[in-house]
């Protein structure tokens, strides 16, 4: 892992290197590749870069290979002494990508 970075997308953050395959939060993108513009911070060789918040001309590229739904998750209503039960299921939309580049 000589080049790797650091993102945001979808209000959270990823250390992500070239090659890597990663789920991220449902990204709208209509073309195939998509270029995430907030980087927090990058190293290459050793070389570190932190942004005040982001690293200027950073940009990290990235290969969409396709969206998919994350794992059910349970929620559960009870009200005690009332006979109330209700429970519900949501499954996350997510977008599996693939770094291709990481300019700095």
């Amino acid at each position: 892992m000589d080049t790797w970075a650091v993102i945001r997308t979808g209000g959270k953050q990823h250390k992500v290197a070239v090659g890597e395959i990663l789920s991220v939060e449902k990204i709208s993108a209509k073309g195939e590749t998509v270029s995430f513009d907030e980087v927090l911070l990058v190293s290459s060789s050793g070389k570190l870069q932190i942004g005040k918040p982001l690293v200027e001309k950073a940009k990290v590229k990235a290969k969409i290979l396709g969206d998919f739904k994350g794992k059910k998750v349970r929620v559960v209503k009870f009200k005690s002494k009332s006979r109330y039960l209700r429970t519900t299921g949501h499954r996350h939309q997510k977008t599996k990508v693939k770094i291709e580049k990481i300019e700095s």
